[in-house]
């Protein structure tokens, strides 16, 4: 009989988004002899490989937009009623969890764990009316809540938010230390000139990040800053309207789009500024890893207080002033921003994927 406990991880699929990059850094980073992390995923990803050589299992079922309503369902019960062999369920879907886990339930799985990493629903207004009904399930079928950030607990969880287990997006500490050897090599890789001013921006292409918002600003601020470059890392469907708005707006000399990447620790090395007006967030990973770089954020107002590390790097802006967008830019341009080394204090206050490893292990293995 296998001694090592494995917990079902549910997700749509393993690609670089927040809630999956603090997953793998976990996985990482636990004792894979004591805990092993599987997945249930509906779609390939890019970490899929990694999974299998760390030991993870992935099952695949075809997610609600291919199946409906009723043949997802179909589709996860029948997953759960040939896989009774988990006692711990972890979904990572926000509202589409109640559904997910209202199977697990069914199929007696005694851990049920929703996670929120989000403060609200993306998709059209029928899909965001489905989630809104799939999440009523959520307290009902649930056995434990936990969420990136209070504004995310009670997002998903209302109520019942007094109860959330708040699991901080921890990073890899040592990855983020600046280092300026790190940062000449990236920005000749990157065929950066040495003063230009480097804007960064990860993140995937939808409507949530507001892409169109940061190019229209960014257009403006050149005629300020024309030795500015904006750096944009990540995918996604809204891509060739970003793509086309670059152009029409004739700044393609002045913006990179990178694609997906592996080495976002080695990119905010190269960054002098990130930039960040999602229109809603839980808790970014990315804001955290650009603190963990030393690197000044400008990010929008609605994003929580939580992610501000008190290293004085984070200006919240609102996103109907865009000319407070532009001059706070060109303050920070202006600065002589020397980098601080912060991993320290990341560490301190409970930022590193070591501390937050080490909590979520002890969590599973108690139950």
């Amino acid at each position: 009989m296998e001694k090592t406990l494995r917990v079902l991880h549910v997700v749509v699929n393993m690609n670089r988004g927040g809630a999956e990059t603090l997953l793998m850094n976990l996985f990482r980073n636990i004792d894979r002899t004591k805990v092993q992390f599987d997945f249930l995923t509906c779609k390939e990803g890019v970490f899929d490989e990694e999974i299998k050589a760390l030991g993870g299992k992935i099952h695949r079922i075809p997610y609600i937009t291919d199946l409906g309503h009723f043949g997802y369902i179909k589709a996860l019960e029948q997953f759960f009623s040939t896989n009774k062999n988990y006692k711990i369920v972890h979904s990572h879907m926000d509202k589409m969890s109640g559904i997910v886990l209202r199977a697990a339930q069914k199929y007696k799985i005694p851990v049920r764990i929703a996670h929120s990493h989000n403060t609200n629903s993306e998709g059209s207004l029928p899909a965001k009316i489905y989630k809104w009904y799939a999440g009523r399930n959520i307290l009902s079928s649930a056995t434990h809540y936990f969420a990136c950030s209070t504004a995310a607990g009670k997002w998903l969880y209302g109520d019942k938010a007094n109860n959330v287990r708040i699991l901080k997006n921890g990073i890899e500490c040592d990855q983020f230390k600046f280092i300026p050897e790190i940062r000449k090599q990236v920005r000749e890789e990157l065929q950066l000139e040495e003063a230009s001013f480097v804007i960064g921006h990860v993140g995937r292409f939808n409507q949530q990040k507001n892409h169109a918002f940061l190019i229209e600003t960014f257009a403006k601020l050149i005629h300020d800053i024309p030795n500015a470059t904006l750096l944009l890392a990540g995918d996604g469907p809204l891509r060739l309207e970003i793509e086309k708005k670059i152009k029409d707006l004739n700044i393609e000399g002045n913006v990179k789009l990178l694609g997906i990447r592996s080495d976002i620790h080695r990119l905010f090395q190269a960054i002098d500024l990130f930039v960040f007006p999602s229109f809603h967030e839980g808790l970014p990973v990315t804001l955290i890893e650009a603190q963990g770089a030393g690197v000044p954020c400008v990010i929008s107002d609605v994003i929580t207080k939580e992610v501000d590390m008190g290293l004085e790097l984070v200006n919240y802006l609102p996103l109907d002033d865009q000319s407070k967008w532009i001059s706070t830019i060109k303050s920070v341009a202006t600065k002589n921003n020397l980098r601080i080394n912060s991993t320290t204090y990341l560490s301190k206050k409970g930022y590193d994927i070591k501390n937050t490893a080490e909590w979520s292990q002890g969590f599973y293995l108690a139950l």
